[in-house]
């Protein structure tokens, strides 16, 4: 019997980049979910329940911030591991979101592609 693929779920506005994540995790064997705002993003997570969530944190409708808040204090949710993936690069939206319960932080022109596959791979094992 084949194993289960994990899902993820790519939270991402930019089409270019999230193309290229889609792209990146398709390939890494994973089942991929996106949604483009924080609002759809919020419903999908409690609806499917994926074993990791890549979030952008500028979204249109929900704030990353605001998605992160609400999907960690939802006691169907809170254990689902989320890595923050976004253009803020300051130490304190890094700070604000490991407070809210990201378990890691990536700035997007910072971050190579196959390096965040091999953390969620890690996360995921």
């Amino acid at each position: 019997m084949a194993k289960k693929k994990k899902l993820i779920l790519i939270v991402e506005d930019d089409e270019v980049i999230l193309r290229a994540l889609y792209l990146s995790f398709h390939e890494g064997d994973f089942t991929i979910a996106t949604a483009t705002d924080g609002a759809s993003a919020l419903t999908m997570t409690q609806r499917m329940k994926p074993d990791l969530v890549l979030l952008d944190l500028v979204l249109p409708k929900m704030s990353g911030f605001d998605y992160l808040k609400d999907m960690k204090a939802d006691p169907a949710t809170k254990a689902i591991p989320v890595i923050v993936l976004s253009n803020l690069g300051v130490q304190d939206n890094k700070e604000k979101a490991m407070g809210l319960g990201a378990i890691d932080y990536f700035v997007k022109s910072d971050t190579d592609l196959s390096a965040l596959v091999q953390k969620a791979k890690n996360i995921l094992a």
